[in-house]
Protein backbone atom coordinates (compact mmCIF):
# COMPACT_ATOMS: atom_id res chain seq x y z
CA UNK A 1 0.00 0.00 0.00
CA UNK A 2 2.78 2.38 0.77
CA UNK A 3 4.19 2.01 -2.83
CA UNK A 4 0.81 2.91 -4.38
CA UNK A 5 0.96 6.02 -2.45
CA UNK A 6 4.45 6.80 -3.33
CA UNK A 7 3.33 6.36 -6.87
CA UNK A 8 0.65 8.63 -6.03
CA UNK A 9 2.72 11.17 -4.92
CA UNK A 10 4.97 10.98 -8.09
CA UNK A 11 2.14 10.93 -10.47
CA UNK A 12 0.74 14.51 -8.63
CA UNK A 13 4.55 16.12 -8.76
CA UNK A 14 4.78 15.48 -12.15
CA UNK A 15 1.87 16.51 -13.54
CA UNK A 16 1.48 19.60 -11.11
CA UNK A 17 4.58 20.63 -10.83
CA UNK A 18 7.57 18.81 -13.08
CA UNK A 19 5.43 18.84 -16.36
CA UNK A 20 4.38 22.60 -16.12
CA UNK A 21 7.71 23.33 -15.40
CA UNK A 22 9.46 21.49 -18.23
CA UNK A 23 7.09 22.98 -20.10
CA UNK A 24 7.83 26.71 -19.44
CA UNK A 25 11.43 25.89 -19.39
CA UNK A 26 11.48 24.06 -22.79
CA UNK A 27 9.71 27.12 -24.28
CA UNK A 28 11.77 29.15 -22.88
CA UNK A 29 14.96 28.22 -23.54
CA UNK A 30 14.40 27.34 -27.33
CA UNK A 31 11.44 30.12 -28.01
CA UNK A 32 13.98 33.21 -27.28
CA UNK A 33 16.70 31.90 -28.96
CA UNK A 34 15.66 32.86 -32.41
CA UNK A 35 15.06 36.59 -31.12
CA UNK A 36 18.33 36.82 -29.18
CA UNK A 37 20.74 35.58 -31.61
CA UNK A 38 18.80 37.11 -34.59
CA UNK A 39 19.64 40.42 -33.08
CA UNK A 40 22.76 39.80 -32.23
CA UNK A 41 23.60 38.51 -35.59
CA UNK A 42 21.87 41.60 -37.08
CA UNK A 43 23.00 44.30 -34.62
CA UNK A 44 26.65 42.58 -33.41
CA UNK A 45 25.28 44.61 -30.55
CA UNK A 46 25.48 42.73 -26.64
CA UNK A 47 23.82 45.64 -25.34
CA UNK A 48 20.73 44.92 -28.09
CA UNK A 49 20.91 41.40 -27.40
CA UNK A 50 20.39 41.81 -23.71
CA UNK A 51 17.29 44.40 -24.31
CA UNK A 52 15.83 41.64 -26.87
CA UNK A 53 16.32 38.80 -24.52
CA UNK A 54 15.40 40.51 -21.24
CA UNK A 55 11.58 41.78 -23.59
CA UNK A 56 11.85 37.94 -24.71
CA UNK A 57 11.61 36.52 -21.36
CA UNK A 58 9.32 38.45 -19.32
CA UNK A 59 6.72 38.39 -22.50
CA UNK A 60 7.25 34.84 -22.91
CA UNK A 61 6.96 33.95 -19.13
CA UNK A 62 3.91 36.47 -18.60
CA UNK A 63 2.59 34.98 -21.99
CA UNK A 64 2.85 30.88 -21.10
CA UNK A 65 1.70 31.84 -17.44
CA UNK A 66 -1.67 33.30 -18.69
CA UNK A 67 -1.83 30.52 -21.22
CA UNK A 68 -1.71 27.66 -18.50
CA UNK A 69 -3.45 29.54 -16.01
CA UNK A 70 -6.80 29.96 -18.42
CA UNK A 71 -6.01 26.41 -19.82
CA UNK A 72 -8.33 25.11 -17.14
CA UNK A 73 -9.13 25.16 -13.58
CA UNK A 74 -7.86 22.24 -12.62
CA UNK A 75 -11.27 20.32 -11.39
CA UNK A 76 -11.50 18.41 -14.89
CA UNK A 77 -8.14 17.53 -15.54
CA UNK A 78 -6.74 17.29 -11.58
CA UNK A 79 -3.44 19.18 -12.73
CA UNK A 80 -3.95 21.54 -10.07
CA UNK A 81 -4.76 25.38 -9.03
CA UNK A 82 -4.48 27.49 -12.23
CA UNK A 83 -2.48 29.88 -10.54
CA UNK A 84 -0.02 27.97 -9.20
CA UNK A 85 0.04 26.43 -12.53
CA UNK A 86 0.51 30.02 -14.02
CA UNK A 87 3.47 30.94 -11.76
CA UNK A 88 5.42 27.25 -12.45
CA UNK A 89 5.35 27.74 -16.20
CA UNK A 90 5.75 31.71 -16.59
CA UNK A 91 8.97 31.14 -14.12
CA UNK A 92 10.31 28.37 -15.64
CA UNK A 93 9.59 30.24 -19.11
CA UNK A 94 11.58 33.53 -17.64
CA UNK A 95 14.10 31.08 -16.37
CA UNK A 96 14.78 29.47 -19.89
CA UNK A 97 14.86 32.87 -21.73
CA UNK A 98 16.83 34.88 -18.66
CA UNK A 99 19.58 32.19 -18.00
CA UNK A 100 21.45 33.10 -21.94
CA UNK A 101 20.14 36.47 -22.26
CA UNK A 102 22.59 37.35 -19.12
CA UNK A 103 25.53 36.93 -20.98
CA UNK A 104 24.99 39.62 -23.37
CA UNK A 105 26.16 42.07 -20.13
CA UNK A 106 29.06 41.09 -21.46
CA UNK A 107 30.01 44.16 -23.86
CA UNK A 108 32.25 41.62 -26.23
CA UNK A 109 29.98 40.21 -28.55
CA UNK A 110 32.24 36.72 -29.65
CA UNK A 111 33.25 36.52 -25.77
CA UNK A 112 29.08 37.10 -24.78
CA UNK A 113 28.21 34.25 -27.48
CA UNK A 114 30.57 31.74 -26.44
CA UNK A 115 29.34 32.22 -23.16
CA UNK A 116 25.90 32.43 -24.57
CA UNK A 117 26.43 29.01 -26.18
CA UNK A 118 27.72 27.43 -23.02
CA UNK A 119 24.69 28.35 -21.36
CA UNK A 120 22.24 27.17 -23.82
CA UNK A 121 24.02 24.16 -24.19
CA UNK A 122 24.06 23.33 -20.12
CA UNK A 123 20.08 24.53 -20.28
CA UNK A 124 19.18 21.61 -23.40
CA UNK A 125 21.33 19.58 -21.09
CA UNK A 126 19.57 19.70 -18.15
CA UNK A 127 15.50 19.62 -20.05
CA UNK A 128 16.75 16.31 -21.56
CA UNK A 129 17.72 14.91 -18.17
CA UNK A 130 14.55 16.35 -16.44
CA UNK A 131 12.77 14.43 -18.85
CA UNK A 132 14.64 11.23 -18.44
CA UNK A 133 14.38 11.47 -14.65
CA UNK A 134 10.79 12.22 -14.44
CA UNK A 135 9.57 11.78 -18.15
CA UNK A 136 10.82 8.48 -18.24
CA UNK A 137 12.34 9.39 -21.69
CA UNK A 138 15.36 7.61 -22.99
CA UNK A 139 18.30 10.50 -22.15
CA UNK A 140 20.13 9.89 -25.52
CA UNK A 141 16.83 10.30 -27.59
CA UNK A 142 15.69 13.26 -25.05
CA UNK A 143 19.04 14.42 -25.10
CA UNK A 144 18.82 14.63 -29.57
CA UNK A 145 15.06 15.53 -29.47
CA UNK A 146 16.01 18.89 -27.33
CA UNK A 147 19.07 19.56 -28.93
CA UNK A 148 17.61 19.13 -32.59
CA UNK A 149 15.18 21.80 -31.51
CA UNK A 150 17.46 23.93 -30.55
CA UNK A 151 19.80 23.69 -33.64
CA UNK A 152 16.14 24.13 -35.96
CA UNK A 153 15.74 28.12 -34.22
CA UNK A 154 19.53 28.99 -33.64
CA UNK A 155 19.54 28.12 -37.32
CA UNK A 156 16.15 29.97 -37.98
CA UNK A 157 18.23 32.75 -35.87
CA UNK A 158 21.01 33.25 -38.17
CA UNK A 159 19.18 32.82 -41.59
CA UNK A 160 17.04 35.99 -40.79
CA UNK A 161 19.72 37.75 -38.29
CA UNK A 162 22.08 37.85 -40.93
CA UNK A 163 20.00 38.78 -43.90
Amino acid sequence: MLSAVGGERQSALVLKIVQPGLAGLTDGSVSTLAPIFATVFASHSSHAAFLVGAASAVGAGISMGVAEGLSDDGRLTGRGHPFVRAAIVGGGTFAGGIFHTLPFLITQVNAALAVAALVVTIELLTIAWIRYRFMQARFALSIAQVVGGGVLVLAAAALIGSS
